[in-house]
């Protein structure tokens, strides 16, 4: 009998086991580590990021692990529907178009978008109407190059980086560098520049954009789970944490934010210092 009660635990216990294993993933997490502070490269050559501590931390949560694959933004959607990756985070804005090929998350960043200029023509944009007909530098495939495409077609430089970006500004080849404002003050930070200012127009504040993560069509399993383990972050306060480090500041006080006109927070983590705490 005892051994038969052995024998039956053993069983129970292997079991679990493979039931554990059968639910545990390692998960191809595709990025564009071009977009700080949310997905970029570390001196080391570690893709760091809020984006990379988001996945991370939602995979830990329902005990998966993660294999980063870098590529460029515009290969990451097609990587997706050919399997070679099963999920993207990298700063993606959910959109009417992308939705009508993947599926996303609910939304784990609210975003808007804002414009550097040269501090001595504050007084001439002071509104991105102004620069209608001008040279805009945007980052190729963001939500910032959409919005330039509208406001100044057949005027816009689309480049690799944001730091590209910024040097082509500061060299007098564009008047404006249109981006995600969290991107815009994380670069104004690190390029140490005081002859650049960062402005919000307005109509910015009223069109916000939010992340999400993408899988496959078809994949409702995954999405349910990674949706699961966001909200596990969010109710723990895990997410907030993870925001804190990054940005300075928690959701809540970033979203109670209403400038105009900002310097880059003094509070944002440089890559030395976020690698650490990764």
């Amino acid at each position: 009998m005892f051994k038969k009660t052995l024998l039956a635990l053993a069983l129970s216990v292997s079991a679990a086991a493979l039931s554990t294993q059968a639910f545990a993933e390692t998960l191809k997490v595709g990025t564009h580590p071009t977009f700080a502070p949310f997905e970029f490269s570390d001196q080391e050559g570690n893709v760091i990021g809020f984006d990379l501590d988001v996945i991370k931390a939602i995979a830990k949560a329902n005990g998966d692990e993660i294999q980063i694959e870098s590529m460029p933004f515009d290969g990451l959607i097609p990587s997706l529907l050919t399997g070679n990756i099963d999920v993207i985070i990298s700063g993606m804005t959910i959109t009417d178009a992308r939705k009508k090929r993947v599926l996303f998350t609910d939304g784990y960043y609210d975003s808007n978008l804002s414009y550097l200029i040269k501090k001595d023509k504050a007084d001439v944009y002071t509104s991105a109407e102004a620069l209608k007909g001008k040279t805009v530098c945007v980052q190729i495939g963001t939500t910032g190059h959409a919005f330039a495409d509208t406001i100044t077609p057949g005027n816009v430089k689309a480049l690799n980086n944001e730091s590209d970006a910024i040097l082509e500004l500061s060299n007098g080849g564009c008047e404006a560098v249109i981006n995600d404002r969290p991107v815009n003050l994380y670069y104004l930070k690190k390029s140490n520049l005081d002859t650049l200012v960062d402005v919000v127009d307005p109509k910015f504040k009223e069109n916000v954009d939010s992340f999400g993560i993408a899988v496959r069509k078809g994949n409702n399993e995954l999405l349910e789970k990674l949706n699961k383990g966001l909200k596990d972050l969010q109710a723990s306060g895990e997410l907030d944490k993870i925001h804190v480090k990054w940005f300075g500041q928690s959701s809540q006080e970033q979203a109670a934010e209403a400038p105009a006109a900002q310097e880059p927070a003094a509070e944002a983590p440089d890559a030395q210092d976020a690698a650490k705490e990764a």
